[in-house]
């Protein structure tokens, strides 16, 4: 006899529960997937609708088909022109970003040649005169140059320092070793690390401090893996089987 202290047989999940197990599976596989492909495909689009419009009309991918097939825009009827409605219309997502690629590399091939170089001098000359423009340049140029820089500025290694207060940790990026007047007016004996600090879920705000050497704890894990885990606040490890093990 069953009295009320003996354990409870477990029930089996309802068809109603089985479902949503199984909806709830198949939308964290899919949903990362499918945001993905339609972030993709909107920023072709957008590239598409902002270059489409600087091309010249006969360049255009319809213009170059019709003139194959000998098929004019406009045709007479009855001594005036009119649009022909048996023009084809192409729209083929992603030849915009084509164009824009070739005329970027372009650009940047001329960029890098003598003529190229005084013309950008001679233009930002002009720009350095102009007062607001002279402002809004200078920022997005500070902000394109450290976007799209070399390796030679990205971080060296990820680290942990105590930080804002002995016994508190946090996750840093060494940038590179403190120079000039900082390591001067520092007074530290040793070297001085610059260590970027960054928030929690936007890694590209922070702070930057400089630490003593000896005072940096140098990880193991890559400078990637480390952002995950300060984008993820936490949820994503390196090594989610086992943390205290660094990743092979």
């Amino acid at each position: 006899m069953n009295t009320p202290f003996d354990p409870e047989t477990p029930r089996k999940p309802g068809l109603f529960s089985r479902l949503r197990a199984s909806f709830l599976t198949g939308l964290v596989v899919i949903a990362p997937v499918g945001l993905t492909i339609w972030l993709i495909w909107t920023v072709i689009g957008w590239i598409d609708g902002f270059v489409w419009p600087l091309v010249p009309s006969a360049w255009q991918p319809d213009s170059i088909v019709n003139y194959w097939l000998n098929n004019p825009r406009f045709i007479e009827q009855n001594e005036t022109l009119i649009a022909n409605p048996d023009w084809i219309t192409v729209n083929v997502r992603g030849v915009g970003v084509i164009v824009f690629l070739l005329f970027t590399i372009f650009t940047g091939w001329i960029a890098k040649g003598y003529i190229g170089r005084s013309l950008i001098r001679y233009a930002e000359s002009l720009v350095e005169r102009t007062p607001v423009v002279r402002s809004i340049y200078s920022g997005i140029k500070q902000i394109s140059e450290t976007i799209f820089a070399q390796s030679e500025r990205s971080f060296e290694k990820a680290c942990l320092i105590e930080y804002p207060r002995k016994g508190i940790w946090a996750i840093g990026f060494i940038s590179t070793t403190a120079k000039g007047e900082v390591t001067e007016r520092a007074g530290n004996t040793g070297a001085l690390f610059s260590i970027f600090v960054p928030t929690t879920p936007n890694p590209t705000s922070g702070f930057l401090l400089f630490f003593p050497a000896e005072d940096v704890i140098e990880l193991d894990m890559s400078v990637e893996d480390a952002a995950k885990l300060v984008i993820s606040a936490g949820l994503v490890y390196p090594n989610g089987k086992d943390p205290t093990t660094p990743p092979k």
